[in-house]
C-alpha cells in the first residue's frame, strides 16, 4: 500500500504555499499518496496589510503569540496519515496565529504520528521550531528535524524589506532598497530544493519500511 502524507499548512503571503506545492510534487513522484489541508482563518487576513500601523500591531501581537481563530479542519485526513507535515511562516519569531490555534485545538490528533515541520522565514526560526516541538511532544507526536527555508537577503535589509512589503510599500520603488533587497520571499532554486528534499525524505521512509 502507498504511504500517505497529509500536509497541513497556512500561507499568509503565498510563500509557504509555493513550498507546499513542490513538497507535494516530490512526494507524489516518489509514489506517496498526498493530501493537503489548508488552514483557513475565520476572518480573512489580507496580504499586504496596506498599513504601517496595522503591520506594527501585527508584529507586536504575534510576538505575544496571539491566536487567530481558524475554521474546522478535516480530522479524518490527519488520523489516517502515516506522516503529518505542518507548514507555515514565522511571525515575529513564532508560529503564525492560525498555526497556533490549530495546535491548541487539534494537536491531540498528532499522537503517535511522525510530524515534519516546514518553516518559511527571514532568518529567525529556532523559537518557532522549539515551540512546535514542545506542542508536538506534549501531544505524544514524534517531531522530526524541520525543513527550514529562509529569505535569501541579508539583514537588516531582509527585515526592512519584509516590513515594507507587508505594509504595502514596494521596496523596489526606493533606489537604496533596490540594491539591497532584490526580491521578497523564496527564489526558484529554493523551490527546486524543496522538491528534491521531499523525494529524498520519501525514499528514506520507504527504505525504513521495507522488510529486512
Amino acid at each position: 500500500m502507498k504511504k500517505s502524507v497529509v500536509i497541513v499548512y497556512y500561507s499568509f503571503s503565498t510563500q509557504t504555499a509555493k513550498l507546499v506545492h513542490r513538497l507535494r510534487k516530490g512526494f507524489r513522484q516518489s509514489g506517496f499518496q498526498v493530501e493537503t489541508l489548508k488552514i483557513v482563518p475565520c476572518k480573512k487576513l489580507s496580504f499586504p496589510l496596506h498599513s504601517v500601523p496595522k503591520t506594527i500591531l501585527m508584529m507586536l501581537t504575534t510576538f505575544l503569540r496571539k491566536r487567530v481563530k481558524i475554521r474546522p479542519v478535516d480530522k479524518a485526513l490527519i488520523k489516517s496519515s502515516d506522516l503529518v507535515v505542518l507548514a507555515g511562516p514565522t511571525w515575529s519569531y513564532n508560529p503564525s496565529g492560525p498555526i497556533l490555534d490549530f495546535l491548541d485545538r487539534y494537536s491531540h490528533l498528532l499522537k503517535d504520528k511522525y510530524v515534519l515541520p516546514v518553516i518559511s522565514c527571514r532568518k529567525y526560526w529556532r523559537t518557532h521550531f522549539n515551540y512546535l516541538r514542545k506542542k508536538i511532544d506534549s501531544a505524544g507526536g514524534r517531531c522530526m528535524n524541520p525543513l527550514v527555508f529562509t529569505h535569501k537577503v541579508k539583514e537588516p535589509w531582509s527585515t526592512i524589506g519584509t516590513f515594507m512589503t507587508i505594509a504595502g510599500i514596494s521596496p523596489r520603488s526606493f533606489r537604496f532598497m533596490r540594491k539591497h533587497y532584490p526580491r521578497y520571499g523564496h527564489n526558484h532554486a529554493q523551490l527546486e530544493e524543496m522538491e528534491k528534499k521531499a523525494k529524498e525524505l520519501a525514499n528514506s521512509i520507504k527504505r525504513k519500511s521495507e522488510p529486512t
